[in-house]
């Protein structure tokens, strides 16, 4: 498995917040992540790279083929996510308030490698290859009660809907 060496996104040195030291991303910690998110249901793991309750989030996530994250966003100006893939191919869709696909673009560390998430953007991802790890930011204290809203008209995670409607996505992606 290739892996990017590390994160390309600057840190900005005013953030609020303590930060942990940084984990090295590397193949060990991959192996071990990875086999977590493939015994998770959601089929996804995060490594926090931030201190619980600080301002300034940042994350490794490993995330499998199969993960579907319910559509989303983040309700809060300062909650503009950048999301940065490592290692795999995934492809970010943005929605309208009625589900309509208003935008798609493929990440890759080859090419097009991050992307920033407005704040109130209808968005998910779409893993392209079997395992997909991201490097992703926000601002914000994390609150599990406001740090998301998810999408009413799409299903939720973990039911068979969920299932159908991800590979729903999945055929629609433009690869070219």
């Amino acid at each position: 498995m290739m892996i990017c060496t590390g994160p390309v996104i600057p840190r900005e040195s005013s953030r609020k917040g303590k930060h942990m030291s940084r984990i090295e991303l590397n193949a060990e910690l991959a192996r071990e992540s990875f086999a977590k998110a493939h015994a998770s249901p959601r089929k996804r793991h995060p490594v926090l790279l931030h201190e619980p309750g600080a301002y300034f989030n940042e994350v490794y996530n490993f995330i499998g083929r199969d993960s579907y994250m319910q559509p989303h966003l983040h309700p809060g100006s300062e909650k503009i996510e950048i999301i940065q893939v490592l290692s795999g191919r995934v492809a970010v869709i943005y929605f309208d308030d009625q589900g309509r696909i208003t935008q798609q673009t493929v990440l890759t560390p080859a090419g097009l490698d991050q992307i920033k998430v407005p704040a109130f953007t209808w968005h998910t991802y779409v893993m392209l290859t079997d395992e997909v790890i991201t490097y992703e930011t926000m601002d914000g204290i994390y609150d599990p009660a406001t740090w998301k809203t998810f999408a009413p008209w799409a299903p939720i995670e973990s039911t068979t809907a969920a299932i159908s409607y991800l590979e729903s996505l999945r055929s629609i992606i433009d690869l070219t």
